[in-house]
């Protein structure tokens, strides 16, 4: 009647035969509903957006809670202890966690028996392999936790609450019931009467399901477009259909569901040609599919409850159909996998898990099911588009790769050969008519699919057979020879042919079958290793193979042999020219014959070789391998050019290390094999003959073509390459009598005479096998030497010096730019060392007996001949016609020929039948010497010609090889004697020519002095006085008796035009580059909700929430050059692709010319003023007293002096102007000065306030004044930080920058309005007395203090200002200006300090506060909280020093300079404070106990007395520094944290990632639509929301799964960072791509700290990505 999925209706053929069989007459529980499947339509699906806490609530009440009742036999919760009880004695023997995608999972490199062997993190933390070597990675999604599987462990098999224990018993089984009789259901596959509603609605759902071939964008456009909902429902949509696989996105009538499927239909194949896939379902249908859904979470936790239960489960999905027709129902279930939703898969999928998997006996079942089926699983995926993670088909990783399971399913289900057919029949279409696979035009998704399959094939013989049955022989061999089919299709598939002409038109397709090469590597390697394992399993592959060989259609020669003449020696050989006829790089039958050959000589079943074969006619084998060879030589030599790209590209994997295994060094071994068993002459013959250099080694061709001659030279030059690999590369097990360990250690060695290298690099260089293992731990500490890394950069592997010895200059692994560096690295250490540049080859290994005749290619005739040549062309010294790595492979030759000749006395023996040439070759040797083009060889041909003498006298004497060995050697040192004198002698004379030189010089200067005596006579003799008498100056920068002003502006160089300008007031205007932005690295109050934008703060409050620092490079330009530049990076950058991610255009944002720091404003350089005036006579009139009076008169205004009614008394005051103590007139700047003031203030007002920008704010100078402040406190932080003091150890460019952004400040009030800057001065001072007309003023409490001190001594000159004539203070008024404020503020600021003490004084105490002196107070807070204060301002002391450093330029005293520790004292000097602060309250005590009293009227401080602390006010003094949060030393711990992370928004447990902030430790749900928010109207993710308050939209945060550290400076902005957690080697892992143990490096941690309590955030970002030319930006604000 419906359109019901017949899988879901197979899953509930399960899920439902309980209530079915309860229906048809069983005696149930009173609980029990039979009409409750009635239920589920009025539960399920009543509506589009269902509310999912309800719906669940009412499925557990109606639904499952009466099915469990007739389970138990009674009340769930009694019958569960009681299972409970039944298994007090055993606990689960296996885990079974599922894996979710991204899931970290834990490997071990010393247990697993394969890489597929994982724990979770809770297993592994409890296990023995936590202290073991092991991996960790993320899942990919539908895999096992293995542990308890007893198969997949070495040892430790189970953790600490997964120990065996006892076996279910049968008492367990029956506890249950006639539980397993209720699950047989053998009613036909359609919706039941029962389940069907009696009475059908007209409600539908429209259902559309996910598909990969729409991208997100492409659904949400559809959704828009098809059923007219905003973008954010379509997002909610389209992000639900891909988790779930399906959604419904309309619920209707029959017809209005059928008008949106045709419009979602349509409007989806406007942007493709495939629509989406939709689909109209009944509501009760979709209530029926959704509870089946709901059934497997069910079933999986009641088969949980106890292992009868699961036992039961299974048999009932494997017990065979009544109907012989039908299968059982797991098997119906995997067939009808490719047709289920994404949902519906993961709930099957984790049944299977949890019941069938659990078991070995049903784990075997359930194996030979998925074997049987293989074939057509294969091709359900294959035909799909889902990932393979949600594939039935992934589940082969958990039953292929178990040993026993394995070994069985090819005895019984031959699953080798079920495997290689199932890829034979998918890639029969990409068959030739020459039964060879052709790749062009392939389907490339679909080839991808196929090479999964590759996968299961590794799995299954991941393990050998430690005993053979005769079964397993034949069953083994039987898929041998169905695998030697599939090479047979590969061999010499996909032939080129040299193009001549032109260029090829179309590349052909390449990249298939070089990727087929690489899936096939490790399991030809496996399948050798398993041969190995067995003698008689050897034999018969090597039968086998070389039958498939000789069957190949693709032989080896087309024509007819002849006969080729060369030194009175025939070879006959069939003629063919690699230039000419096609060729193919893909030999793998070639290979694996070689590499069973080599097993056969190491195993020594050799001897058997002939029972099996007929006589090899190893010419033939030899063909292939060389033709491969040489086809690389003449790409190396650009004869291929015209053949494009593509064949470059094959021969340079045919070489790298991802192939070359199987590939290049395969066909090496080949070589070697017909080296040994061919006559050496006619084998050089025959290489001569495929190089197509035979014609000219025998004189028979010339040319003058340069081309051609290069070419040859080319040729000559990889031909006798291809001889020094042939005799010398012996380190294989089976040539020689090595082992894998000496093979890698060999390559370790060559690759760290390259350079020292970071231990990824070695691992990447290295061969993995089949469990991704190098062998790099087990030789690295024997050949290298570890060097740690710094706060940057990787740990390197240094090669010990012992091992140098073992470096061959010719190593057949380097490829050509690393020849080079090796050999330059190598030569440039020897002359370091003083040694010859003689880059000997070290002595090999000896051959084995079956390769032990190779060495005679080195003495044979056609060798000597070949040699002989090359000296002549070379004594001719035709350059055209021979080149020095030609004759550097030769001296490398003899070097090898010269040493078998001195170890090997059969070689010897040989070597006299070639003797006749001994006199020519050492004649030509004589004269290489004399050749001026050789000369950098002079040291290898010294080494040869001794060589060639011992040789020689071991000749004429015949004794004894190891006397001549002595001779040669005391002969080597006697010349390295005089080598080394005659360097001794070099050295001494240069020394001498150095000392001469400086002697003339000397000579030079003392000239030069008598002949410009005047100059020298006329320089003053009070400059050293001077200097004297600067030192002995007043180092006090505020208050009359203020120093002289020594550290004004030197000339400065733009750094745009290089010219050179002095900083004056009506100079043309020099500016600092700057980035203003705002910071929250003070706060106290983390996590507070930021002011909104518009709000203007007057005062800072004391928590520091947030600030506006700047900060800059140092770095000066003229203003004119800036706007020039400004405006050029405008032009070019709005044609660069993403440039916004790196500079806001519209905010002003540049890059600095010259450093690249990022910029949004440029700060003008403005003069100090001096200040030599004395006011010391004025101090004597000028009290704290009089100086309020002055203050109050002048902001009320002169004329109402007399009347107006103040604190003090006035009358004794005689004021009359504000003129008696001194003004002057206001500097004059220029224009272009004003103009940049104005820049500066407004980009510090728009960043500061998030405001538009608007230049006659009132705010615009308080903004200045903070920013000044704040970047201050900022520098202090920084250096206590660090324990730096707090003069001396600012770089130049900080305290350029910060004495830019005190003038700047400074400034301000000549740019703005003087009635504004008045007016602010009058609401700051009112903190501290009283001012008339205004009103709610903060308490000392709700005021930072340092920041209300620069305000007021910034803004106080404003008082000064006369209607008709700008003025300001005089130097001596300036003077006490900044002394007075400073007393008053110092000393607010140390009763805030004492009522925000931790340990508060007694109530009694600071009630006397109110109307006694301070000096009379001291004797009760004496011993209890001075230091305290002490403490807490030091601080605010600090910093004022700066401040005022930047303003009056007066020098700090140098004990400043130096150690941190006990500066009160010297800041209370330099600031003009008794060094006793308490003495403040006793020098104004007339003036103070007035001010305390009306500071402690203040509400807040009166609940502060009464002992009620008022959080959001108290703050602690000194403020605690912040820093980042602490991280755990192991990575795996913040791993374990991630693992148990909830979404706080998301109830599934699908893919989240944790990211942790580092500021205040919050993990949040990054790049996850369930926990986005709205910021500024726009959606946004958790971190971006985050980031506004937690730092003012600068964010650091560490993305746990993916050890990477996300820098955010904006919703737009980002880039990635590397984390502070190293490996053992030094290294961080992005992606945990290596997977190694990580450890945290608290210097990179350190480093972190710095770079945000400097903030350089946002100049990292803007490096990172200019850096990283970003083609594809990341959506940064869904973070």
């Amino acid at each position: 009647i419906y359109n019901f999925d017949p899988c879901i209706f197979l899953f509930l053929a399960i899920a439902t035969n309980i209530p079915v069989l309860l229906m048809t007459g069983f005696v149930v529980q009173d609980t029990y509903d039979p009409l409750m499947y009635l239920q589920i339509p009025l539960i399920y699906c009543l509506e589009t957006e269902p509310q999912q806490g309800e719906e669940e609530q009412k499925v557990e009440q109606r639904l499952l809670y009466p099915l469990e009742c007739f389970l138990f036999g009674e009340d769930p919760c009694v019958g569960l202890q009681k299972l409970q009880q039944y298994n007090s004695s055993s606990s689960a023997q296996q885990c079974g966690r599922v894996f979710k995608e991204g899931e970290t999972v834990y490997s071990c490199r010393d247990c697993a028996i394969d890489p597929t062997c994982v724990l979770c993190i809770e297993c592994f933390q409890k296990s023995v392999h936590k202290s073991h070597r092991y991996k960790m990675h993320a899942s990919a999604g539908g895999g096992f936790c293995d542990c308890g599987d007893l198969e997949a462990w070495k040892s430790g098999p189970c953790c600490s609450q997964h120990d065996p224990g006892t076996s279910v018993t049968m008492e367990t089984v029956q506890f249950i019931f006639s539980y397993r009789y209720m699950l047989v259901w053998e009613e036909t596959y359609e919706l039941s009467e029962e389940l069907k509603p009696k009475v059908k609605e007209d409600t539908y759902f429209c259902v559309l399901y996910n598909d990969e071939h729409h991208s997100y964008d492409h659904v949400i456009y559809t959704l828009q477009r098809a059923l007219a909902c905003d973008q954010n429902q379509a997002q909610i949509y389209t992000a639900l259909i891909d988790k779930e696989g399906r959604k419904a996105v309309k619920r209707g009538t029959l017809s209005s569901c059928q008008q949106a499927k045709d419009n979602i239909r349509h409007n989806s194949e406007h942007i493709i040609q495939i629509p989406l896939r939709v689909e109209i379902l009944h509501t009760a249908i979709m209530a029926h599919q959704t509870f089946a859904l709901r059934l497997g979470a069910w079933f999986q936790k009641i088969i949980g409850y106890l292992v009868g239960l699961r036992e039961v489960f299974c048999q009932v999905a494997l017990e065979p159909a009544a109907d012989n027709n039908q299968l059982c129902l797991i098997s119906r279930l995997m067939l009808h996998d490719a047709k289920l939703y994404k949902g519906a898969r993961k709930v099957v999928h984790e049944l299977i898990f949890s019941s069938l998997l659990m078991d070995t006996e049903f784990k075997r079942q359930f194996a030979m099911k998925f074997t049987e089926h293989y074939k057509q699983l294969q091709e359900d995926f294959i035909s799909d588009d889902h990932q393979r993670n949600i594939s039935i088909t992934a589940l082969s990783v958990q039953i292929f790769t178990v040993p026993t399971l394995a070994r069985q399913l090819i005895e019984e289900g031959s699953v080798i050969k079920v495997i290689i057919d199932t890829v034979m029949d998918m890639m029969m279409e990409h068959l030739d008519s020459n039964n060879r696979f052709q790749f062009q035009g392939h389907n490339p998704d679909k080839f991808f699919r196929v090479q999964v399959i590759f996968h299961d094939l590794r799995y299954i013989l991941i393990s050998k057979p430690s005993v053979w049955t005769e079964t397993l022989r034949v069953k083994f061999l039987e898929g041998l020879r169905i695998f030697l089919h599939f090479l047979c299709c590969m061999q010499g598939m996909e032939e080129v042919k040299r193009q001549l002409g032109q260029h090829v038109e179309v590349e052909p397709e390449w990249e298939a079958g070089l990727t087929l090469q690489m899936q096939l590597r490790h399991i030809l390697a496996m399948f050798q290793d398993w041969c190995s394992s067995d003698e008689r399993v050897l034999l018969l592959a090597f039968q086998e193979c070389h039958r498939a060989l000789m069957s190949c259609t693709n032989q080896p020669f087309r024509s007819e042999p002849t006969d080729s003449y060369m030194c009175k020696q025939i070879l006959h050989a069939r003629p063919y020219k690699v230039s000419e006829e096609p060729v193919s790089i893909h030999l793998p039958i070639s290979r694996l014959l070689a590499g069973l050959y080599v097993l056969l000589c190491q195993t020594g079943a050799i001897q058997y070789l002939p029972d099996f074969v007929d006589p090899l006619n190893f010419t033939e084998l030899a063909e292939q391998p060389l033709r491969c060879v040489v086809l690389a030589a003449q790409v190396c030599a650009d004869m291929w050019r015209r053949n494009g790209l593509s064949l470059v590209s094959q021969v340079y994997y045919y070489q790298d290390v991802k192939c070359r295994d199987e590939m290049f060094d395969k066909d090496v071994i080949m070589l070697q094999i017909a080296a040994s068993k061919m006559d050496p002459n006619h084998f050089l013959m025959l290489v001569l003959l495929r190089f197509e250099l035979f014609d000219i080694f025998n004189d028979n061709s010339s040319s003058k073509d340069q081309e051609v001659l290069k070419q040859w030279n080319r040729l000559t030059e990889e031909m006798l390459y291809l001889i020094i690999i042939i005799a010398g590369e012996r380190y294989v097990p089976g040539i020689s009598h090595v082992t894998k360990e000496d093979v890698t250690m060999r390559e370790v060695i060559h690759l760290l005479c390259i350079e020292p290298m970071a231990h990824s690099s070695l691992v990447k260089s290295l061969p993995e096998n089949e469990s991704h293992e190098t062998g790099l731990e087990t030789v690295i500490s024997k050949v290298a030497i570890f060097k740690k890394p710094g706060v940057s950069g990787h740990g390197l592997y240094e090669l010990k010096k012992e091992c140098l010895e073992e470096f061959n200059p010719f190593f057949y692994h380097y490829s050509r730019p690393q020849h080079s560096k090796a050999e330059e690295a190598q030569k440039k250490r020897r002359t370091q060392e003083g040694s010859d540049k003689a880059l000997r080859p070290p002595v090999p290994p000896p051959f084995c007996p079956a390769f032990s005749n190779i060495v005679y290619l080195l003495c044979c005739d056609i060798f000597i001949h070949i040699l002989k040549r090359i000296f002549q062309k070379a004594a001719e010294d035709r350059s055209n016609r021979w080149t020095e790595p030609m004759i550097q492979r030769v001296w490398l030759l003899l070097a090898l020929l010269f040493m078998y000749l001195l170890i090997d006395t059969d070689v010897f023996a040989f070597s006299e039948t070639g003797s006749r040439h001994g006199k020519s070759l050492f004649h030509f040797l004589t004269k290489m010497k004399s050749l001026p083009s050789l000369k950098a060889q002079n040291d290898m041909i010294m080494w040869n010609l001794q060589m060639f003498e011992v040789v020689k006298c071991l000749r004429e004497k015949s004794g004894p090889v190891a006397s001549f060995s002595v001779d040669h050697s005391k002969l080597e040192e006697s010349v390295q004697d005089k080598e080394k004198a005659e360097r001794k002698r070099k050295a001494e004379a240069a020394k001498a020519h150095r000392q001469k030189i400086m002697a003339q010089m000397s000579a030079m200067q003392k000239n030069f002095i008598e002949s410009n005596k005047m100059l020298y006579d006329n320089v003053p003799e009070s400059s050293s006085q001077s200097d004297t008498a600067a030192s002995v100056d007043s180092r006090v920068a505020v208050g009359p008796q203020q120093g002289v002003c020594s550290t004004d502006w030197e000339a400065q160089i733009c750094i745009l035009c290089q010219e050179e300008q002095e900083v004056q007031a009506q100079a043309p205007a020099m500016v600092l580059t700057a980035c203003v932005q705002r910071s929250t690295v003070l706060t106290q109050n983390r996590g507070k909700t930021l002011s909104p934008k518009g709000t203007y703060p007057l005062f800072m409050p004391p928590d520091l929430a947030v600030g506006t620092h700047t900060g800059s490079c140092g770095h000066v330009m003229h203003a004119t050059c800036w706007q020039k530049y400004f405006e050029a990076v405008q032009n070019t950058t709005r044609n660069r692709l993403h440039a916004e991610l790196i500079i806001d255009l519209e905010n002003g944002e540049y890059m600095c010319p010259l450093c690249k720091s990022l910029c949004n404003t440029v700060i003008p350089l403005i003069p100090v003023e001096p200040s030599n005036e004395s006011a010391e006579i004025v101090g004597q009139h000028l009290t704290l007293e009089r100086w309020i009076q002055i203050m109050s008169c002048r902001i009320r205004g002169e004329k109402a002096a007399d009347e107006a009614t103040a604190l003090f008394d006035e009358s004794q005051a005689e004021f009359r102007s504000i003129l008696s103590f001194g003004v002057q007139e206001s500097p004059k700047f220029s224009r272009s000065i004003t103009e940049m003031l104005g820049v500066c203030a407004t980009t510090v007002h728009r960043v500061g306030l998030q405001t538009a920008p608007n230049d006659l704010c009132p705010y615009v100078p308080v903004m200045s004044w903070n920013t000044c402040a704040y970047t201050i406190q900022a520098t202090d932080n920084m250096l206590q930080e660090e324990g730096k003091p707090l003069f001396g150890s600012l770089q130049n460019r900080q305290l350029s920058g910060l004495k830019a952004l005190v003038q700047f400040s400074a400034a301000q009030r000549l740019k703005s309005s003087q009635a504004v800057i008045q007016k602010h001065f009058a609401d700051m001072l009112a903190v501290l007395v009283p001012v008339p007309n205004v009103e709610n003023t903060p308490s000392i409490l709700e005021v930072d203090f340092f920041h209300l001190l620069v305000g007021l001594d910034l803004s106080i000159p404003a008082l000064y200002q006369e209607a008709a004539v700008d003025l300001q203070p005089s130097a001596v008024s300036s003077a006490y200006n900044h002394l007075y404020l400073l007393h008053l503020l110092t000393m607010a600021h140390m009763l805030q300090v004492l009522l925000s003490h931790r340990k508060r004084l007694p109530v009694f105490l600071l009630r006397s506060l109110i109307v006694s002196l301070f000096l009379r107070l001291r004797a009760g807070v004496t011993g209890f909280c001075v230091e305290g204060v002490k403490r807490g301002v030091l601080p605010f002391l600090r910093c004022a020093a700066l401040f005022f450093n930047c303003l009056t330029g007066v020098p700090p005293p140098e004990e400043l300079s130096e150690s941190p520790e006990s500066q009160l004292h010297l800041l209370c000097s330099y600031l003009s404070l008794p060094s006793n602060l308490f003495q403040l309250f006793q020098d104004h005590r007339d003036v103070v106990t007035t001010l305390i009293k009306r500071w402690c009227e203040n509400t807040a401080i009166s609940k502060a007395l009464k002992g009620e602390i008022i959080s959001h006010l108290v703050f602690r003094y000194p403020h605690k520094r912040n820093r980042l949060i602490d991280l755990p030393e192991d990575y795996s711990v913040l791993l374990n944290q991630a693992s148990h992370f909830k979404c706080p928004n998301s109830s599934d447990d699908e893919r989240k990632h944790p990211t942790l902030c580092l500021l205040c430790g919050v993990m949040l749900c990054a790049q996850s639509p369930c926990c986005q928010e709205q910021l500024n109207g726009e959606e946004v993710g958790a971190c971006t929301a985050h980031a506004a308050i937690c730092g003012a939209g600068v964010g650091m945060f560490l993305r746990v799964r993916e050890c990477e550290i996300v820098l955010m400076a904006s919703k737009t902005r980002g880039s990635p960072y590397p984390a502070p957690y190293l490996d053992d080697y030094g290294e961080t892992d992005p992606q945990l791509g290596r997977g190694n143990p990580l450890h945290l490096c608290p210097e990179r941690y350190r480093k972190l700290l710095h770079m945000w309590q400097q903030h350089c955030i946002l100049e990292e970002i803007a490096r990172s990505l200019e850096v990283l030319n970003v083609m594809f930006p990341f959506e940064w604000q869904m973070l």
